[in-house]
């Protein structure tokens, strides 16, 4: 096989394989009643507050972080590095966000003590 085949062969196969970090844990859309809304619509039911988890990263009301990189285990839980874009804001600000699993679902936090969740699977 030529040069010319195997390079968009290689590329279909690096957008298949998605963010290596949290798409190794995270298995589908997890939220609250308002994010999981916002997984099956595409749409904010103007909600002041919801979030979204997913392979790509976290939704929120006002920010979405977009994981970067590859996560490392801590215990039983993923740290995973994340790029935030503020509402409002030009510049993503890093992150480095834990995954930990809750009772079937995930809690987000954050050094400085945030936690978001426990984010529960959206059902279909």
């Amino acid at each position: 096989m030529g040069a010319g085949r195997s390079l968009p062969a290689l590329l279909f196969g690096i957008v298949l394989a998605g963010p290596a970090g949290a798409a190794a844990v995270v298995d589908g859309n997890y939220g609250d009643k308002e994010g999981c809304l916002y997984s099956e619509t595409g749409e904010s039911s103007g909600s002041d507050i919801f979030f979204l988890l997913n392979r790509e990263g976290v939704t929120t009301a006002v920010s979405y972080c977009a994981f970067k990189g590859d996560g490392r285990k801590v215990g039983g839980a993923t740290v995973v590095s994340a790029e935030c874009h503020e509402e409002g804001a030009t510049e993503a600000t890093p992150y480095e966000m834990t995954l930990t699993p809750d009772h079937g679902g995930y809690t987000v936090g954050f050094a400085d003590g945030t936690r978001w969740g426990p984010l529960m699977r959206c059902k279909k």
